[in-house]
């Protein structure tokens, strides 16, 4: 799935969501933020790690998935690699 970022003054361009990972927000049903770690960019639920005031915004079904603008800029696809193998069920 392609998705236009919201806030496109951040970052302008396309981000494409993998099925894979579209169909666990959806299956979760919850928001997610892909946020900085030491070893690169990481899937997590926003109750795990809440977004901040200037993430960009991406609508996946009913859920919005934020990406942390000082990853935007390297980011062109979000896939399940981004998910820590520990979240997997």
């Amino acid at each position: 799935m392609v998705t236009e970022t919201k806030n496109t003054t951040k970052r302008a361009g396309r981000i494409v969501v993998a099925g894979d990972v579209e169909a666990y927000i959806k299956e979760r049903g919850c928001d997610f933020r892909v946020c900085t770690t030491c070893g690169g960019p990481v899937l997590l639920s926003t109750d795990v790690k809440p977004p901040k005031p200037n993430d960009l915004e991406l609508y996946v079904g009913d859920q919005i998935l934020y990406v942390s603008v000082y990853q935007a800029p390297y980011i062109d696809m979000i896939d399940m690699d981004m998910v820590p193998r520990y979240c997997y069920y």
